[in-house]
């Protein structure tokens, strides 16, 4: 089965990036603003092809594509925005939630993770501390991170947790095994592609990083399943994994402030006459 996985963070209104999510002009170009997600969600529904579903009813042995909404991270706006346009729709989102960041200003609190679970949508793990290099942590680390964040959202619904989604989508084998030991069985890299495999009893899905600026009709041909769109992000996130793997933590340094520069450029610009 192909299945289509789109990423998403915070759905914010206009230009209130610092009303959800984590903060900071590296944070703020995955924030996408409520009109432009809408846009997003209207070309999905104009397609003749598949309809968004909840990974856990999507059929895994099934044929044919599957599409899935992801949103990482647990911003307060999953509930004050985003699940009211997915409900316009009646479709589900896959909601990853950084526990350790709960009830914190901007984030969700349990409260809203249940009215969330409530409405139908798919309640995560996104770790508990949200690491800046997951897949840097040593064993002990990744086992508290994934352990402590299930039990905890697990207390908070009553149920069990078996989704999560990995943070600033620095996946490794280790990574995954400690999830599945976790009792993760379906962990989401940002490894954009269609295919799916399994580590350790654990389903590895792929999924497509939408940002700020990426057209709804880019999203339509991810979603009709072209294979141009695909194989052009493909080959920019690899260059981008190289970048990383190269730089370490200077690499996420120097992206913070290459992107705070332009932040403070853009606000410069808005307040001239």
């Amino acid at each position: 089965m192909q299945t289509i996985a789109l990423l998403y963070h915070d759905i914010v209104p206009q230009r209130r990036y610092e009303t959800s999510g984590n903060q900071g002009a590296d944070a703020d170009v995955y924030k996408l603003e409520c009109e432009e997600f809408r846009r997003h969600m209207e070309v999905i529904a104009s397609q003749a092809g598949p309809r968004p579903k909840a990974v856990t009813a999507a059929g895994l042995g099934e044929g044919g594509r599957r599409l899935l909404l992801t949103f990482d991270d647990g911003g307060v706006s999953a509930i004050e925005h985003t699940a009211g346009i997915l409900g316009e729709y009646g479709w589900p989102g896959h909601f990853f939630i950084t526990t350790g960041c709960m009830g914190t200003a901007g984030f969700l609190d349990a409260a809203q993770v249940r009215a969330l679970r409530k409405d139908g949508h798919l309640i995560g793990s996104h770790s508990e501390t949200h690491p800046l290099r997951m897949s840097a942590c040593s064993g002990a680390q990744l086992e508290r991170e994934w352990r402590q964040s299930v039990r905890r959202l697990e207390d908070i619904l009553g149920e069990a947790v078996m989704t999560a989604s990995i943070p600033g989508g620095h996946y490794s084998r280790a990574v995954a095994a400690a999830a599945a030991e976790a009792g993760i069985r379906v962990l989401f890299t940002s490894e954009p592609v269609t295919r799916t495999r399994m580590v350790d009893g654990c389903l590895l899905i792929g999924r497509f990083s939408v940002q700020q600026g990426v057209s709804a009709e880019l999203v339509a041909a991810l979603v009709a399943g072209r294979a141009l769109p695909r194989a052009r992000l493909f080959l920019a996130w690899n260059g981008k994994k190289l970048l990383k793997a190269a730089g370490g933590p200077a690499y996420l340094t120097a992206r913070k402030a290459i992107l705070s520069r332009r932040a403070e450029a853009e606000k410069r610009r808005r307040r001239r006459p």
